[in-house]
């Protein structure tokens, strides 16, 4: 399968993208903003897998410009059968010491980002292609909500619902999206927003989790919001 993940230097992306270039008949291509991480883990993805093929690129989602990302895909994969966004960025400060601006980053991130890789890939995704969105639990309706985490959940709500509504969008194509609203693993960004707090989700775990349903989880599910949590946090 042609694969891309997007947020693959770190955390749950990082695993994710060690665990799908396992299989040696898989393309992945992974994107971040890091060359040194995104190095880091082709080294330990060939160590693992020598005859695997995990393509790196150092790509700023919410800067760099798309249209030179394009000929890059269009070259190395042809077409796109699994496109994970799961790229994304936190920020913890109680409200009235959020600004502007940090409500615009966070939506910047965790919902344009997504949005462009959407737009821009969906002429190279087939019928039967799956798109897998990465949201948390933050953003899931009806789930416990904490302070400091306003901005950041609500742009994963609206990734939330961004999802949903092209589920709709692309029923004619044959392309399936859903996202995953995950809940504590044992990352960066966990310790961002709970510092001292101990998941006991490990991040390779959360990782499996994410890519194992990448490659299956459109058989089943479309436009759904499905929340992926032990604990709370």
């Amino acid at each position: 399968m042609n694969i891309i993940i997007t947020g693959a230097s770190s955390g749950i992306g990082f695993e994710a993208a060690l665990e799908l270039s396992l299989d040696t008949k898989n393309k992945v291509v992974c994107i971040a903003r890091s060359a040194d991480k995104l190095r880091k883990l082709h080294e330990i993805a060939k160590s693992i897998t020598p005859e695997c093929t995990l393509l790196p690129v150092a790509f700023d989602l919410a800067n760099d410009d798309y249209n030179a990302l394009v000929p890059f895909i269009k070259e190395r994969l042809g077409t796109v059968d699994i496109l994970i966004n799961n790229a994304g960025t936190l920020i913890n400060k109680p409200f009235l010491q959020t600004t502007e601006n940090d409500l615009a980053e966070m939506l910047e991130h965790n919902v344009m980002s997504h949005f462009k890789m959407i737009k821009y890939m969906l002429p190279f995704i087939p019928s039967g292609g799956h798109i897998l969105n990465i949201g948390s639990m933050g953003g899931f309706q009806g789930s416990i909500k904490f302070a400091g985490l306003a901005a950041y959940s609500a742009s994963k709500a609206a990734l939330h619902t961004l999802t949903e509504c092209l589920a709709q969008e692309l029923v004619e194509t044959g392309i399936k999206i859903n996202c995953l609203a995950l809940g504590s693993a044992q990352t960066e960004m966990l310790e961002a927003a709970f510092p001292g707090y101990e998941s006991p989700v490990l991040a390779f775990e959360m990782g499996k989790y994410v890519a194992d349903f990448a490659k299956t989880g459109h058989k089943f599910f479309n436009g759904k919001i499905l929340p992926v949590a032990v604990t709370t946090p």
